[in-house]
């Protein structure tokens, strides 16, 4: 993991094309600003974990669905 230490409207860039600025430090809380292509999705850490629990939920029913049509 690399660490890096930035101040209010400082930015570190990514691949190019991905622009993450520090947008407020209010206390402990840091609010970051993204800048990306449309088509490169940006989600919190707990939004992109439930994406993921719902995919192989999703994922996993319709393997036993597949499964279960096979022995029919």
């Amino acid at each position: 993991m690399l660490v890096l230490s930035r101040k209010k409207n400082e930015s570190i860039v990514i691949n190019n094309d991905i622009t993450i600025v520090v947008v407020e430090i209010r206390g402990d809380k840091v609010r970051l600003g993204v800048e990306a292509p449309k088509e490169v999705p940006v989600h919190r850490r707990e939004v992109f974990d439930a994406i993921r629990r719902n995919e192989m939920t999703t994922s996993d029913k319709a393997d036993a669905d597949n499964n279960g049509a096979a022995d029919a």
